[in-house]
């Protein structure tokens, strides 16, 4: 028997480990099964290269609950600990002082990120255990060891009778951790960070049926037998290569990941690299529709198949954290800040290479089945219009695939649709012009006044548009998206073609001044134009660039810059002057009829803009049927 200090330069390092190592008690049973995976993983190593003699055999690890003796067991089957490696392993921690251990520690408190090192991984025992016991015999030819430490810097080592190899970890709970002794909350624990281990963990055992035989009667009643309960699957779906994969089986494992989900994912994206650095993974493409605000932090982020986090910013690029699945990857260093994280060197690479993986799935997926694609559009493009506005070199690669609808249901590719507009809406100055329309149904009269002139209009009406237009209009050469009600639709594309007024200069001025002091809202500016005849006699249109610059701003940023976030809505009224409702109006008599018509006519435009609410609308109806008595 010896006994002796464990090496640590300060006089108790338990409060400090219990304080700062993890912000949350319960991971201490992902670090101590994390440890006798490695033990038994490192053993199957040792058995492929022949460097340990032993039957790998199908080792197993087991949790075990002795509520009276208030214990708590963690048995594995792997590569064991001789008295030395224990001395090596648990005596001699790996850091000098509490200063030094304090820096480079404190920060992984925030993320429960995996510490990395078997010695502190270890302790994290003694957040919930009063004491600590390790029993524990090598691959090796040597004897079993009994290690005692009830959290003060002494222990005990004394030779122990255990003849299996492996190592077993008695936990005696303490009063303060008592929820550790509920078969409820380990195996909620166990589901939670292990259960995609790659090496089976037994946690109790359940009942199983036998399969009746052939000649069973019909009323027999199936035998069962006591079987093991293995409680994760060892071999999930990313760890397989996608050849041996079939789409039924990245469904069933969607539904694995996500029992609460009942949507099935639109598609699957299979991450498989192993250099420059290693990273398996697989992401789903959810139904997403227009919602921004789609529960995020659904992607599962593992350390060789152990759960780290769901909190994946500065790993996964943000544009696709309202995605979900899995990625697995060791070189993500998980012991540091997340600050720390986002400057990292590897893992900037990984974000930038899951971009470009996703950016050629969606191609190949768009290449190989237009018409699905289409389909799925309107589920998937916020994820894809996000991605071309953060990240360049997706934007770059998304040309391919972003697709962009039409109000007739046609999608069309940017360089497709360049190729189609450019004869029929190139204005005079050679600009190509893009119509859009954000409501088929509030917009109809604008839009039919385009397509009447020929014209294609896009249903753009996702939340982050004007953000995004802003991109390509400042990516692209020579080229503007106009919203198909901001003008008249014979101002939309500015042609050479002329309308001569029908009123003389002193005629529009005097209508000028009369539609001013009638309308006497700030709101509208009064525009008066020569339109063809059969065109609107008045139209309610909003400024492109006013309207965008509020919209951006109401989505987060943009807006703010120029003043428009808390500006209110400018509108202009477009008057045409060669509409005989128009001339109606200047040559009519008296006044009163004269506030009248132009009364109903701005009333009509706002009614056509959904602009008119409230008690102006109650007035509009009443007049309305004032004059159809």
């Amino acid at each position: 028997m010896s006994t002796g200090k464990i090496n640590v330069a300060v006089e108790n390092i338990f409060p400090l480990i219990k304080k700062f190592l993890y912000s949350d008690h319960e991971i201490f049973l992902r670090e101590l099964v994390s440890n006798a995976t490695d033990a038994t993983i490192k053993l199957k190593h040792l058995t492929n290269i022949g460097e340990a003699q032993v039957d790998y055999g199908n080792p197993k690890i087991e949790i075990k609950i002795d509520k009276d003796a208030k214990k708590l067991h963690i048995i594995d089957q792997g590569i064991g600990m001789t008295e030395e490696e224990v001395q090596k392993y648990i005596n001699d921690i790996a850091f000098s002082g509490a200063e030094e251990f304090l820096d480079k520690y404190k920060d992984s408190a925030k993320d429960s990120g995996i510490i990395g090192h078997f010695g502190l991984g270890f302790y994290s025992a003694f957040m919930v255990a009063s004491k600590v016991e390790i029993i524990t015999k090598s691959y090796k030819d040597e004897p079993a060891v009994h290690w005692v430490c009830d959290g003060s810097p002494e222990f005990e080592l004394t030779p122990a009778d255990k003849t299996d190899r492996g190592t077993e970890i008695i936990l005696h709970i303490a009063e303060d951790s008592t929820e550790f002794l509920k078969e409820s909350r380990i195996r909620e624990l166990l589901t939670k960070y292990n259960k995609f281990m790659p090496v089976p963990i037994k946690f109790g055992t359940k009942e199983e049926e036998l399969p009746l035989p052939e000649d069973a009667a019909e009323d027999a009643e199936p035998e069962t037998k006591t079987v093991d309960n293995i409680i994760n699957n060892p071999n999930p779906a990313w760890t397989k290569q996608p050849t041996d994969l079939e789409e039924k089986d990245y469904k069933e494992f969607y539904r694995e990941l996500y029992p609460m989900q009942f949507e099935e994912p639109l598609f699957h994206i299979h991450l498989n690299v192993d250099y420059p650095f290693n990273l398996t993974g697989i992401l789903y493409f959810p139904r997403l529709g227009r919602d921004m605000n789609i529960q995020r932090d659904k992607i599962q982020l593992y350390q060789n198949q152990v759960f780290v986090t769901d909190n994946v910013e500065g790993i996964v690029p943000e544009f696709l954290t309202m995605l979900r699945g899995v990625i697995d990857s060791p070189d993500i260093p998980l012991n540091v800040s997340r600050s720390y994280l986002q400057a990292d060197g590897a893992v900037k690479k990984i974000s930038s290479y899951i971009t470009r993986k996703v950016a050629d799935k969606l191609k190949s997926l768009f290449n190989e089945d237009r018409a699905d694609f289409e389909k799925k559009w309107d589920d998937i493009k916020v994820v894809i219009e996000y991605g071309m506005l953060s990240e360049d070199k997706f934007f770059d690669k998304a040309e391919a695939f972003a697709l962009y609808p039409t109000v007739d249901g046609n999608y069309y590719t940017y360089p497709e649709l360049e190729e189609k507009l450019k004869e029929n809406q190139t204005d005079k100055d050679g600009k190509l012009i893009f119509l859009y329309a954000s409501d088929k149904d509030a917009q109809h009269s604008y839009i039919a006044a385009a397509k009447d002139k020929g014209y294609e209009v896009l249903l753009l009406n996702s939340p982050i548009v004007s953000h995004l237009l802003q991109k390509l209009e400042t990516s692209k050469e020579n080229i503007s998206f106009v919203r198909v009600d901001g003008d008249d639709v014979n101002n939309l594309i500015k042609k050479d073609e002329e309308h001569i007024s029908k009123l003389s200069d002193e005629e529009k001025e005097n209508l000028k001044k009369l539609l001013d002091k009638t309308i006497g809202d700030k709101a509208y500016t009064v525009k008066l134009e020569a339109l063809d005849s059969t065109t609107a006699p008045f139209t309610i249109t909003q400024p492109e660039f006013m309207r965008r610059m509020k919209e951006m701003q109401a989505s987060g940023g943009g807006g703010g810059m120029f003043g428009m976030g808390n500006m209110p809505d400018m509108y202009n009224l477009v008057v045409n002057t060669n509409s005989e409702l128009v001339g109606e109006i200047l040559n009519t008599k008296t006044k009163k009829k004269q506030e009248r018509l132009i009364t109903q006519s701005l009333d009509l435009a706002r009614l056509s803009q959904g602009l008119l609410k409230g008690e102006a609308l109650t007035n509009f109806v009443k007049r309305s049927y004032e004059m159809i008595k």
